[in-house]
């Protein structure tokens, strides 16, 4: 089946109107036996793309589209493609392709692949830039397209696919479960997730926040306890009750030099590890440490890249199962510099979610 979508979004021209995007067509990847192609009717909007488009991870690729919590519906299919058929409704999250040839790829960590091309603002093979999904369409392999359950509402799976994954795979990669403590640092997009995620996952739930009006909603959302961390009369010893208890911390801030990771890695019992998924712009480097910080338990420090299929299927299908719904504010496609000023702002509860309008 030939599509007769045309390929169009919201793109960035002037990086210093970083806001202000403008509706262009563009040309998608030529289209391949392993790809499926997706009509778009949600996408979401990530921290990732207000970085981007202020250029704080580095230079665009202009005219760019942003935009990799995907859903949609299956248009075309390629004829390697057996998972899916024509009307599917499918996601992309903030992964499109990879080599499926690497060590990385044959393993199932597709994700760690040295080649791998992300949703938009990079590069594939043959030099087509990838465009992202504040757009009508997208061309994406077969490996990097998800089948949302009947069970999950577009609106509520499109988060899911960057800001859901990118917490669950460090959760159940390090054991997040019955039996075990688990830290999450900051409630806010990623936050709020990995909090929903960790509670569905079985594990005891301490949520760190230094914002003292999302105490609440932490606890709503399924935490055990919640800390302050900013307030006045612990700010210095918030992490002493907890000294070498906590299996697993996350931690989604991207203000990351004001993160106490020195009082953090105090509270991580024998060879805890923290896990940081936060990643602020270049010029923000994580606080500067001691050997010694990390001795006393046998600490560990890591990171993590968005997740594979396999965990991705994982994480829909605990969704499905629990009835796991995101905290989103929906607004129409047009409306997306309000949506990118809300997310830059940190004014959104807790995910804002594109609804497609473009025709």
């Amino acid at each position: 089946m030939q599509s007769q979508l045309e390929f169009k979004g919201y793109a960035l021209v002037d990086p210093k109107n970083f806001t202000d995007l403008k509706v262009q067509s563009f040309k998608p990847k030529p289209f391949e036996d392993d790809d499926v192609e997706i009509a778009i009717t949600h996408c979401g909007v990530c921290g990732s793309d207000v970085h981007t488009l202020k250029q704080g991870w580095g230079e665009s690729k202009l005219p760019l589209v942003v935009g990799h919590e995907i859903v949609g519906k299956a248009v075309r299919v390629g004829k390697n493609v057996q998972e899916f058929k024509v009307g599917d409704r499918v996601g992309v999250g903030a992964q499109i392709w990879s080599c499926m040839q690497c060590r990385q790829c044959k393993d199932g960590y597709e994700n760690y692949c040295p080649k791998q091309v992300d949703t938009y603002n990079a590069e594939y093979p043959d030099g087509t830039v990838a465009q992202g999904g504040y757009a009508t369409a997208i061309r994406a392999h077969q490996q990097f397209v998800f089948p949302i359950p009947d069970a999950i509402d577009s609106k509520d799976a499109a988060s899911m696919l960057c800001g859901g994954l990118t917490v669950f795979s460090p959760l159940v990669t390090n054991g997040a479960g019955p039996g075990k403590k688990v830290g999450i640092i900051g409630i806010g997009g990623l936050g709020h997730y990995a909090v929903l995620f960790a509670k569905a996952l079985g594990a005891e739930v301490y949520a760190f926040t230094h914002t003292k009006d999302k105490m609440q909603d932490a606890n709503e959302l399924g935490a055990d306890h919640v800390i302050n961390t900013n307030d006045k009369m612990r700010l210095h010893d918030f992490a002493k009750p907890l000294k070498g208890q906590l299996d697993l911390i996350v931690t989604t801030m991207d203000a990351t030099p004001e993160l106490p990771l020195k009082e953090f890695l105090s509270m991580l019992y024998v060879h805890g590890r923290i896990v940081d998924v936060g990643i602020p712009d270049m010029d923000k480097p994580l606080p500067q440490l001691h050997a010694f910080d990390l001795v006393p338990n046998g600490a560990y420090i890591g990171g993590s890249h968005v997740g594979s299929k396999k965990e991705c299927l994982q994480m829909l299908k605990l969704a499905a199962e629990k009835g796991i719904k995101p905290w989103i504010q929906e607004m129409p496609m047009k409306d997306v510099k309000k949506a990118i000023e809300a997310v830059g702002n940190n004014t959104v509860r807790y995910r804002c979610v594109l609804v497609q309008d473009l025709n």
